[in-house]
Formats: structure tokens, C-alpha cells, sequence
């Protein structure tokens, strides 16, 4: 069923609490559609990276081939913070008028202190990657975010709405000043004028950047309600807490029209393997009842408890062909 999930879509993002195995997941699923001859980018946005450890090989933030047809990134949200900021300084000093350099620089130090900066600058990273993918990709690749820990992807997943509404705000704001703009340099056609408020010019370059930045969150914001293209799916271990969490973030999900399209169960402790594995298995059974009766919509998709840790192409090979065989609702 996951297998299917993938192939059926273009962009998918896989989540939960820390630690129950989304890399690992993603990863899987990845290499699995990139062996059916897919042209696959998989990206971790989560600051704690494990991609590369996993893959044993380096990872960074240009993409680079891990497998045939799969190409790998991890997002540094502190690094694309910073060049965030630093094309942001460029833009400003290119627009604002000279005498003005000073506060630029000012605006700046403090937007480095700016409570959700990193959150900003990494959806616009993901918006853009998104944008490609489906505006200037082969049509039939397949785009996967490994993200951070529920509540950081619930938040994140949260702003291109709000980013979408703010920099409308501001185009809004824009166009109001520059009409004033407009009549204050008819009064006032002089040199002053137009070095205290600016060029027709440099109010189009304002607007264009703006009007840039709000396409691509709506854009993002669209892809990411869209059924057909797009599935979220839930990794997490048949313990009390993360199905509580992955219950929370179905809800939250859901109110923001995003489609989620599978449960995926991780590290299920096998049968008739003495008493201790039997009685915790009991319990898995009872948190995974209580799963699926308030998801009664959603496919369970169940990995086994594995010998040894899925590390490398080949272990994540043999798991991809695990859910290829055996994958059965809950």
C-alpha cells in the first residue's frame, strides 16, 4: 500500500514524533521508486540531519546522486537563514536610496534575532524546490520531504497560508504608497523628492519582488492541498505517545486541507518470541486499536522490530521489498 501511495504521487512528505523512523521510511520508499526507473529528490528539512548517516555518505544542501535516479539534500535552515538574509541585504541596498544604507544594515541585525527566521527562510527553500519540481521537472518524478518532529512540521506546514495572507497585506501596502508616491513626486519634482521616496522604478522592483514571493507560497499552499499529487504519511511506533502525537497531527493536517495518505507502523515486536516480546506486542495491539478507530480512514502500513539497524542501499532495499510483500491493513 505505501509502495502504491508513491508511485500514484508526485510529492510526499513523511512525519511524526522524533525518533520513530521517518528517515528511514523515506529513504526506503525513495530508493524503492527510484529503482522503478522514477527520477526521485529526497529531502530532509530537519536540523537534526540523519540522511547522511544513513546513506553513509556526505549530504548537504546542493542536491547530490546517493543511488541510480536519486538524488539527495539536507536543508541547514541556520545556513539558508543566513543567505536568506544576505539576498535580502543585496535586494534592499539595490531598492532603498543611498542615505538609507545605514538603517538597511540596522533592519537586518535585528531580523537575525527575528523569532521564526529560520521557519521563514526554510519555506521559502521548500516553496521554491516545490515550484521546480513541478513547474520545470521531468512530469513524472516524485519529491520527498523527510521533515522535523511533529510540531515543528505543523507549524511549518502552517505558514505559506499565513505567508501567502501577509505578503498580500504588504503588496496591498505597497500599492497605497505608491500612489502617494506618485502624487507627492508630481508636486514635488525634484532631486530631494525623489532621493526621500524613492523612483517609479525602484517601487516596480519592490512590487516584483513581493509579487514573486506571494506566487510561491500560494503556489506552494495549492500543492500541498492537492489529492492527487500530494499525500502526507504518519510514521510512528505502536506506543501510547506517538499515536496520540500522529492523532494530534492528522487534525491539524486536516484543518489545513492537507491530504494524508497512510500510517506507517514502525519497530512491531514479533510473535511466539517469548514472554517479554508477547506481552509488549499485547500492548502494541491495544495503542494501535485505539489508532485505528480514530483514523478509521487511513491505511496502517506495519515494518517489523529488524535484527539489526537498516543502514545503506541494500538494508533499505530489502525494506522497501518487506512492505512490497507483506504491507496489510491493521
Amino acid at each position: 500500500m505505501l509502495l502504491r501511495l508513491a508511485a500514484e504521487r508526485r510529492l510526499l512528505f513523511f512525519g511524526g514524533k522524533g525518533g520513530v523512523g521517518k528517515t528511514t521510511t523515506a529513504s526506503a520508499v525513495a530508493l524503492a521508486e527510484a529503482e522503478r526507473g522514477r527520477r526521485v529528490l529526497l529531502v530532509s528539512t530537519d536540523p537534526a540531519h540523519n540522511l547522511g548517516h544513513l546513506w553513509q555518505r556526505r549530504i548537504g544542501p546542493d542536491a547530490v546522486e546517493i543511488a541510480p535516479n536519486l538524488e539527495a539534500i539536507e536543508l541547514d535552515p541556520q545556513g539558508i537563514a543566513d543567505a536568506h538574509l544576505e539576498q535580502v541585504g543585496r535586494s534592499l541596498r539595490r531598492l532603498m536610496p543611498a542615505n538609507l544604507s545605514g538603517e538597511v544594515d540596522r533592519q537586518l541585525a535585528l531580523a537575525r534575532q527575528a523569532p521564526g527566521l529560520h521557519e521563514a527562510a526554510l519555506l521559502e527553500r521548500i516553496a521554491d524546490l516545490v515550484h521546480h519540481h513541478f513547474h520545470h521537472g521531468d512530469g513524472e518524478g516524485l519529491l520527498i520531504f523527510d521533515t522535523a518532529p511533529s510540531g515543528h512540521t505543523a507549524r511549518l506546514l502552517a505558514l505559506p497560508e499565513l505567508m501567502s495572507t501577509w505578503t498580500e497585506g504588504l503588496l496591498r501596502s505597497r500599492h497605497s504608497a505608491n500612489k502617494l508616491g506618485d502624487a507627492f513626486r508630481r508636486m514635488n519634482p525634484d532631486e530631494v523628492a525623489r532621493r526621500t521616496i524613492g523612483s517609479p522604478d525602484r517601487d516596480d522592483q519592490i512590487l516584483s519582488v513581493l509579487e514573486r514571493r506571494r506566487l510561491r507560497f500560494a503556489s506552494l499552499r495549492d500543492h500541498l492541498k492537492e489529492q492527487a499529487n500530494t499525500a502526507f504519511v504518519l510514521v510512528l511506533m505502536a506506543e501510547r505517545l506517538p499515536v496520540l502525537e500522529s492523532i494530534e497531527l492528522r487534525a491539524q493536517l486536516a484543518d489545513q486541507g492537507i491530504p494524508v495518505g497512510a500510517l506507517v507502523v514502525n519497530r512491531r515486536s514479533p510473535q511466539d518470541a517469548g514472554e517479554l516480546l508477547e506481552r509488549r506486542r499485547g500492548q502494541e495491539e491495544a495503542c494501535l486499536k485505539d489508532l485505528a478507530a480514530a483514523l478509521p480512514d487511513l491505511p496502517i502500513v506495519e515494518t517489523p522490530l529488524l535484527a539489526t539497524e537498516p543502514v545503506g542501499a541494500e538494508a533499505l532495499h530489502q525494506l522497501a521489498r518487506h512492505w512490497g510483500n507483506r504491507t496489510a491493513p491493521a
